[in-house]
């Protein structure tokens, strides 16, 4: 099969993947803002904490810094596909008494491909997510007195995908610069429900659609000692920008079968430019390899959100139906180590093992009911195999991972506990080579 079948074939599964993908984030803050947020990590990735920055090596596809093509083999064509499965469970105290809760997500995680250009050059193209939104909440209203005279339901679905094309190439000996250019492309719909008692009910609903492209550039520096030590220094950046698209809000009665706005031209609506923004966004990272076997590797990554900007919503009359959201930086640290007993020999010396963890300050600021805002903040720890496959070069990546997510420091709010199961196929063969007729 040529290379030019082989890209068309790539670019039609990508094509299917845009109306398949499933976003599987289940989480109440992901009500805020554009919800939570994803860093490009494969399921391979993920299993070391979520590190990649100083990720080389020409095997695996590292989407988080786009320099790492360059080390790709110029006969290697290599596909990985991950797939996620999420339960989530949470808690909150109201009123003095513990309420628990379930929620299960799951789907295509991303879909990304590989390939060569020239002996020091490569190339990826890839369906990855940028940001999901996925919850269903309520709660009682309640007086002055403390007496119920309503109800409220919030639900929430969609979110932020990335279809990229990335480039790299080698400068010089152990050097690497590259680029990723994605369009942005995804809806998020924020509901909000009102029931009364006396019978009456409304709904409020937002929605955003992103129409928007996005930059990353990266860049990697590899040294070699000795020849079993390799040390690996990487960045990466993403410059700030305003987001491009549209966002309206509509009122319902509930009760009727009509909207209570009367003329389209009533609605809130505004487009995103010049009120809704996305940060500079910087990355870090250190790597250590000894003999291919051992590898560690810690990741810093700083996100300026604090001077991002996310409107509110009003009306044709001026009147505000949907308030501000106000963010902070959000920071993460993370750190993994992978151990490969032997590259070749019996099956289980040539697993993989792969351990990490990482520390999330997320961006996200959430009010308790006296309107305080507080911090969203993350951790969580991670493991997982690299499992070879019988004969062939693709690698099956199998992790599992626990997170915990909560505000700091209002305790009275939703405390969750996640626990993935994470499923990736690293498709490894030799995507150019003709064989010779004799």
């Amino acid at each position: 099969m040529n290379k030019y079948k082989k890209l068309i074939l790539a670019f039609g599964a990508l094509l299917i993947a845009v109306t398949t993908t499933a976003q599987n984030q289940q989480s109440p803050y992901s009500r805020y803002g554009h919800g939570v947020l994803g860093d490009y990590a494969t399921s391979m990735q993920r299993n070391m904490g979520g590190v990649g920055i100083a990720m080389t090596g020409g095997r695996q596809i590292n989407v988080m810094n786009p320099a790492s093509y360059a080390g790709i083999d110029s006969l290697t064509l290599l596909w990985d596909i991950g797939l996620d499965l999420t339960q989530m469970k949470s808690s909150e105290t109201v009123n003095g008494e513990k309420k628990t809760g379930k929620a299960f997500g799951g789907g295509l995680d991303y879909l990304t491909m590989q390939f060569p250009i020239t002996k020091y050059m490569g190339g990826s193209i890839g369906l990855v997510p940028y940001s999901s939104v996925g919850y269903s909440f309520g709660g009682e209203i309640n007086d002055n007195n403390g007496d119920k005279n309503g109800e409220t339901s919030f639900v929430g679905e969609g979110g932020i995908n990335e279809l990229y094309i990335g480039v790299a190439g080698r400068l010089f000996k152990g050097f690497n610069l590259g680029a990723n250019f994605a369009y942005q492309f995804g809806t998020t719909k924020n509901d909000s429900y009102i029931y009364g008692t006396d019978g009456a009910s409304a709904l409020f609903e937002q929605t955003m659609e992103i129409r928007d492209w996005n930059m990353t550039l990266g860049a990697q520096y590899t040294m070699n000692f000795r020849q079993k030590h390799r040390v690996t220094l990487g960045v990466t950046y993403s410059p700030e920008k305003d987001f491009h698209g549209k966002t309206w809000g509509i009122s319902y009665d509930v009760n009727q079968s009509s909207s209570t706005t009367e003329a389209p031209d009533t609605l809130a609506y505004t487009k995103l430019n010049g009120g809704y923004s996305k940060p500079n966004s910087f990355g870090a990272g250190v790597s250590y390899t000894f003999k291919d076997k051992l590898t560690v590797e810690t990741d810093f990554t700083y996100q300026q959100w604090s001077k991002a900007r996310y409107d509110g919503l009003k009306d044709s009359k001026g009147n505000t139906v949907s308030s501000a959201c106000t963010f902070d930086d959000r920071w993460k640290f993370a750190a993994g180590v992978q151990y490969v007993p032997q590259t070749r020999g019996a099956y289980f010396k040539r697993v993989a093992y792969r351990c990490g963890g990482f520390f999330t300050h997320d961006y996200m600021m959430v009010p308790d009911k006296k309107s305080n805002l507080h911090n969203v903040r993350e951790y969580g720890i991670t493991a997982g195999f690299g499992l070879p496959t019988v004969g062939t070069k693709t690698i099956i990546n199998l992790g599992f991972e626990y997170r915990h997510r909560a505000a700091h420091p209002a305790s009275n709010l939703v405390s969750e506990n996640y626990f993935n199961i994470t499923l990736g196929i690293n498709f490894n063969e030799f995507a150019f080579w003709q064989n010779k007729i004799k």
